[in-house]
């Protein structure tokens, strides 16, 4: 395979480049718009005083009709303290806010999801905790970003344990949901059981534990798991991590069963499938040690812009499927295909929480809508622009709510898919309208 590496460094550039030129002209990707009819003036008395007090006095009553009388049922608040924002790591509230806008456009266009960017001014965990606490009342689920390691892990076990609504770290969770949905039709084609796999996972940050987390979840042995951080295989060796790292603590006792001490060289050798959430490459990942691994392996090299491994070299070292983040290669890896459409379906049933389960029924179900079965080595998994895929994956998500007992509503798997396909592609034919018409401006000539 011949391939210009000047070629795809370029284009690697381009968004960044658009996104310096857009950016200003539009000054930002999202704004607040009407859903109700204003005939005239007189509805203003409706929509606010007085006719708004009755609204008002029903909800005192029964705080669940809040989803009856208001949006609150279709608001999610993206938060960030600005700690971690993307590969950029800790520049501040104020520079997050690009990264939570476009969250939010994904949201709505993908999912008919209203959210906003909410971009925190603390570092501080528990003034964090506190403020999603606060807010609650106003938001039918939180998606937590770019918020560091390791005080991710406990901001986001805490405001599960201690919110009524769903929070999601899209991060862990998200980049965990997407890599199983992929990792579901990669054994499937190399013809592989998921319980029987040796894995080695490059990279210890909140991506791969959380991963590490959901592969358990699914069905992955512990013990055949081997991950790897900068200062090598993580084991019950690395006392140190007890008190400065609980998260990747928990993993050195529960993974690597045989106490393999070294290096990502030593993890890769006869190891079935790699998942890579690392540093950008080329070249983090060794074609000798992809060469090392199992016959027909698996590596998912997730790193952004630049794979840890080029995918053409991983398959000259052997490997049967390789995946990136990108989407100019097969098999992109995208948190994308994941958030919008699980929060629609958990806001449709008003679920209370996102389980592991929810998530493995979510993953389950986008592997399911990949192209050919599946089993195409070139395509496991779908891609954005497949829209019917977000309603599909938001019923199932719901579904596995109303099983858990974590919905307040019980519908029918017709009226959670119909709900989820209207409200999608109502989102989308807004957004063409509003091209159509000028509205959203078209951007100027280059």
């Amino acid at each position: 395979m011949t391939v210009n590496k000047e070629e795809l460094l370029a284009k690697a550039k381009k968004p960044a480049q658009e996104a310096m030129r857009l950016h200003p002209f539009y000054k930002g990707k999202i704004e607040v718009t009407l859903k109700s009819c204003v005939r005239n003036i007189d509805d203003f008395a409706i929509w606010y005083t007085p006719g708004v007090a009755e609204p008002c006095k029903a909800i005192a009553k029964n705080k669940d009709d809040v989803y009856k009388y208001t949006n609150k049922g279709n608001f999610v608040a993206v938060i960030s303290d600005g700690t971690r924002v993307l590969g950029l790591g800790d520049i501040g509230p104020e520079a997050a806010m690009p990264v939570m806008e476009g969250k939010a456009l994904l949201f709505k266009y993908l999912g008919g999801v209203d959210a906003f960017p909410v971009c925190v001014d603390t570092k501080d965990p528990e003034e964090l905790i506190k403020f999603v606490k606060l807010i609650q009342p106003c938001f039918g689920g939180v998606n937590l970003e770019d918020i560091a390691s390791p005080k991710c892990f406990e901001i986001l076990d805490r405001l599960r344990a201690e919110c009524h609504i769903p929070v999601w770290h899209d991060d862990q969770q998200g980049t965990a949901m997407v890599n199983l949905a992929g990792l579901y039709n990669a054994l499937k084609i190399v013809g592989k059981k998921i319980d029987q796999i040796k894995v080695v996972m490059l990279g210890s940050g909140a991506a791969n534990i959380c991963t590490a987390r959901l592969l358990i979840a699914a069905g992955v042995d512990p013990g055949k798991i081997v991950m790897c951080d900068s200062k090598g295989t993580l084991h019950k060796g690395r006392v140190e991590l007890k008190e400065t790292h609980p998260a990747k603590w928990e993993l050195c006792l529960k993974t690597n069963a045989e106490g393999l001490v070294g290096d990502a060289a030593a993890a890769f050798k006869g190891r079935d499938v790699a998942i890579c959430l690392s540093t950008p490459g080329p070249d983090t990942v060794k074609k000798e040690w992809v060469a090392s691994m199992a016959k027909d392996a698996i590596v998912f090299a997730c790193a952004n812009p630049i794979p840890e491994i080029w995918p053409w070299e991983a398959k000259e070292a052997g490997a049967k499927i390789v995946s990136t983040g990108r989407s100019d290669f097969p098999n992109q890896v995208n948190n994308s295909l994941g958030f919008p459409a699980v929060f629609r379906g958990v806001l449709d049933v008003q679920a209370t929480t996102i389980t592991d389960t929810m998530c493995i029924a979510a993953a389950q179900e986008l592997a399911a809508c990949a192209p050919d079965g599946g089993m195409n080595p070139e395509k496991i998994l779908p891609t954005m622009d497949m829209w019917e895929v977000f309603p599909r994956v938001a019923t199932a998500t719901a579904m596995k709510a109303i099983e858990e007992g974590v919905a307040r509503l019980k519908l029918s798997r017709d009226e959670i898919y119909r709900k989820a396909e209207e409200t999608i592609r109502r989102a989308q034919e807004q957004t063409r309208c509003a091209m159509e018409h000028g509205f959203i401006p078209a951007p100027p000539a280059e």
